[in-house]
């Protein structure tokens, strides 16, 4: 039997860094206040020139490069994002495989917002285990401040702009194996968080109110409360699923939304301070990137070593979530 295995992490975040004190000068809102709600210090701002697929091929290009794999066994990538490149059409996938000079590839991507570098795994995992693809690419890519409304101090203190891509591959070593992958969505609450960008189902009666549609739109206190009972719900799924206990987990990494909601799923799972990956100090909520920016932080350094075992946890628009027992697995 074919499995997938995690081969490589990598990431990009841009250099512009976008603090508390800077925000406080736009919106009604202070450094204080934004640690005490969310934990988050700053987050980095792609250039006006600089597009969701330019961030992520700059994590691929880490990624491959650190795989082991040459760049024309790659047969398909995935890329998560809510922020693409264009809307619709073309997808940021093909404009990433182009970038990449990786021709007659399958490329698509898939909207899963927070939750998207889960879903993209879970893809992955399947073709490569059906015999269909043997490595594949994947890419968490956002460009959110340019659908952030940076006159709405509940959303605007939140978001930055980032990447993260993996390379997963085919093996028949079972110890280097993806061990499980659970994701669900629930479209009941899907205006908890949502972009209503003025699409098919939202149409508007004047270009202002479209416009204004583009931004993201969150009820905080109800998305907070909804993420942290389904995250820990899945979570105690998923380890008593594979019969793992939680102090058998090296690394959790969770998606770096909000510091308080990574607490309190940490502390109902019973997880010491040193099992927690955290980096939305420094980066913010960067959606689909999150986790594999977290990643890449672990990784550089020095402490995920091969065969750690990795306890992934997102939750995002939609509602969608999923959460992902990974041991990383190197060829180098």
């Amino acid at each position: 039997m074919m499995y997938a295995a995690l081969r490589s992490i990598g990431a990009y975040a841009p250099s512009k860094i976008l603090t508390n004190e800077e925000l406080s000068v736009m919106v009604d809102t202070s450094d204080e206040w934004i640690i005490k709600r969310t934990g988050i210090k700053e987050r980095h701002i792609a250039a006006k020139d600089e597009f969701t697929s330019d961030m992520g091929v700059s994590a691929a290009n880490i990624a491959l490069d650190r795989s082991g794999i040459n760049r024309d066994e790659i047969d398909m990538i995935v890329c998560a994002t809510i922020s693409p490149d264009y809307f619709c059409m073309p997808s940021t996938a093909t404009i990433i495989s182009h970038k990449l000079d990786l021709k007659n590839v399958t490329a698509f991507d898939i909207s899963a917002a927070c939750t998207g570098f889960v879903y993209a795994l879970s893809i992955a995992k399947a073709f490569i285990e059906s015999g269909m693809k043997k490595n594949v690419l994947i890419v968490g890519a956002e460009k959110l401040s340019a659908i952030t409304d940076y006159t709405d101090r509940g959303t605007c203190i939140l978001f930055g702009d980032g990447a993260g891509a993996a390379v997963i591959s085919a093996t028949k070593d079972k110890s280097e194996a993806i061990i499980d992958i659970h994701t669900g969505s629930d479209g009941e609450y899907a205006d908890l968080l949502m972009t209503p960008n003025g699409g098919s189902g939202s149409a508007h009666d004047s270009l202002a109110q479209e416009a204004s549609s583009c931004f993201m739109q969150m009820k905080g206190n109800e998305t907070f409360k909804v993420a942290v009972r389904t995250l820990t719900k899945d979570v105690e799924e998923i380890l008593e699923t594979n019969n793992i206990d939680s102090s058998e987990i090296k690394h959790f990494v969770p998606h770096q939304a909000n510091l308080r909601i990574i607490k309190a799923v940490g502390d109902a799972l019973k997880l010491k301070d040193e099992q927690v990956v955290l980096t939305v100090e420094k980066y913010g909520n960067t959606s689909s990137a999150s986790i594999p920016m977290a990643i890449n932080d672990v990784y550089e350094s020095g402490n995920l070593k091969a065969g750690e075992l990795m306890l992934l946890d997102a939750f995002g628009g939609g509602l969608t979530w999923g959460s992902a027992l990974v041991p990383f697995s190197p060829l180098k």
